[in-house]
């Protein structure tokens, strides 16, 4: 999502982000070139590697893009456990429903495959700042229980991640209503003092 202003027309960059996902929703990840990037943005492909050196790289862009536009789309309701375990499930839901996201995780596993098992991206990164700083204000209001707030958002951020990439394969048992049902269970339980 990307946060494109009715005020100013959008950058050049998020022309280019916009036009790899509408390739990436049109073509699935493998098939998206950077040529076609250029073109949908009505831009050179010298313009793009300008930015970025390559498709992937787009594409690594154009996710970090969606998930921290979702993240500041969603702001904290509030400094305790309950608000914080809100706006996790809220912040799933909403990815388990972005098309772009959700293409990349089931379209190019290889990609993701390194945001879940390698390396934390900078969109995680994010997340996990975001969710330790709340859960910083929730342990000082008293309804989370100590820790680092870092590690235990971390554990936040593997079990919301877990259910955003694998809620389609409950979907028969768990359908999205009693997914974040069952998710803000999870989290409730294991941020509980």
């Amino acid at each position: 999502m990307l946060s494109i202003s009715n005020d100013s027309p959008p950058t050049i960059g998020d022309r280019i982000l916009t036009a790899a996902a509408d390739c990436v929703l049109a073509f699935g990840v493998d098939r998206v070139t950077l040529a076609e990037i250029a073109r949908r943005a009505q831009v050179s492909r010298p313009t793009v590697y300008r930015r970025w050196p390559d498709t992937r790289s787009v594409l690594a862009a154009l996710l970090t893009s969606r998930i921290i536009g979702v993240l500041d789309d969603v702001p904290s309701q509030g400094t305790g456990r309950e608000a914080l375990v809100e706006r996790i499930v809220t912040i799933a839901e909403r990815l388990r429903r972005d098309d772009v996201v959700m293409s990349v995780l089931r379209s190019a596993p290889d990609l993701a495959m390194i945001y879940i098992a390698e390396r934390l991206g900078t969109s995680q990164q994010v997340l996990l700042d975001a969710v330790a700083s709340d859960i910083k204000l929730a342990q000082e209001e008293g309804s989370v229980r100590s820790g680092d707030p870092r590690q235990l958002a971390a554990m936040c951020l593997l079990i919301s991640q877990s259910t955003i990439q694998s809620g389609q394969i409950v979907a028969p048992i768990l359908d999205a209503d009693a997914l974040a049902v069952e998710l803000a269970h999870s989290l409730n339980g294991y941020l509980k003092r």
